[in-house]
């Protein structure tokens, strides 16, 4: 009896890194597929400017890890070496890492700086704005995984990747990225307990704040 007390108890005190953990690489060849968020992508929304060929960017974000290694589609940059992608997701997300697929060569992203929660982001703004995190990417046609920083990216809802330059230093116009994923945990926004002291505590302010328009309005007009 007392080994069987023994073992119930190990399974729950070290579930996450005892046989859970093992029990995981056994069942799945690449245990990372549970964490890609890919059907949690807002893929009507993703927008990417810059782009060669209209929707190319969205493209390489569809590509199921099973098809990671395949050349095709394959997102180019148009005028210059700079890419600018907005990826919205349908619910929140706490971002672990992001999935890239380049190749050895100049065209090859190198800075890659990561703006969170941004809906709609120009250039101008890009090179301007401090970015929540930047990262380098290197020139290899292996599927590298960059780790963002968590505690930046617990409130993910959307993001903005500048891809800035590349491997060319200002020699190679063009940009070209064939593969684009993004490792987290996923949590639905609708999360019953929030919504309930959100409009418990919300109500009353959102009365007196009409009343307050309403009010301020009137005497404006007159």
């Amino acid at each position: 009896m007392s080994h069987h007390h023994d073992h119930s108890h190990c399974h729950d005190e070290h579930h996450d890194h005892g046989e859970g953990h093992e029990h995981d690489h056994s069942d799945d060849i690449t245990p990372a597929l549970q964490n890609i968020l890919h059907e949690q992508i807002d893929f009507s929304k993703l927008v990417t400017l810059n782009e060669g060929e209209s929707n190319s960017g969205r493209a390489i974000c569809q590509k199921t890890w099973a098809q990671r290694l395949e050349p095709e589609p394959e997102l180019k940059s148009s005028a210059d070496e700079q890419l600018l992608m907005i990826v919205p997701f349908t619910g929140q997300v706490r971002l672990h890492s992001i999935l890239i697929r380049t190749s050895p060569s100049p065209s090859s992203p190198k800075t890659l700086k990561v703006f969170l929660n941004q809906d709609s982001m120009d250039f101008e703004t890009a090179s301007d704005k401090e970015p929540t995190q930047t990262l380098e990417i290197s020139q290899t046609s292996e599927v590298q995984e960059i780790p963002v920083k968590r505690a930046y990216f617990n409130t993910t809802r959307s993001l903005a990747l500048f891809f800035e330059d590349n491997w060319s230093g200002g020699e190679e116009d063009e940009t070209r990225i064939s593969y684009l994923a993004f490792k987290g945990d996923f949590m639905k926004l609708n999360k019953e307990p929030v919504s309930v002291l959100y409009e418990a505590a919300a109500n009353p302010s959102d009365h007196k704040n009409i009343v307050g328009i309403g009010q301020g309005v009137g005497r404006s007009i007159q």
